[in-house]
């Protein structure tokens, strides 16, 4: 593996998590939305990361290729279907049903505060190994001279 493969790997995990911060402060944002501009309402929404140009184990094994890996990148953007939306007794909100209950999303702050701070230290990982590649590189380079 290069140098640069190196680099470009912990290049492609800052790029990758900081989708995932800007998806987790949208879902932040949205957790009082009770309808969107079509009037739905708003679902939580996860990052799916996935291997950059996967190689397959039998290409490593055989020593087909010089490199293991080349990164991450974000396959997809996908909405929590899942998760139950929550209802709050408010008969005065104009987004109210028949019975006063008012739809919010299925965001909960405290998970996505967690999966900020997890992403966050995810960033955080990959610009210091990004730094610490600079780092040997400037020493090799002090040292061939």
């Amino acid at each position: 593996m290069s140098v640069f493969g190196t680099m470009n790997i912990s290049a492609t995990g800052m790029t990758a998590q900081q989708t995932r911060i800007d998806v987790i402060s949208q879902n932040i944002a949205n957790v009082n939305t009770t309808r969107d501009a079509d009037g739905n309402i708003y679902k939580r929404k996860t990052v799916v990361f996935h291997e950059k140009d996967f190689t397959s184990f039998g290409d490593v094994l055989g020593g087909a290729t010089a490199n293991i890996g080349k990164g991450v990148k974000v396959q997809k953007i996908v909405e929590d279907n899942e998760t139950a939306c929550r209802k709050v007794y408010d008969p005065s909100n104009p987004d109210s049903d028949d019975d006063g209950y008012v739809t919010y999303p299925n965001v909960n702050t405290v998970t996505e505060m967690t999966n900020l701070i997890d992403a966050s230290r995810s960033y955080e990982a990959n610009v210091t190994s990004f730094n610490a590649t600079k780092a040997m590189i400037q020493k090799a380079i002090e040292l061939g001279k």
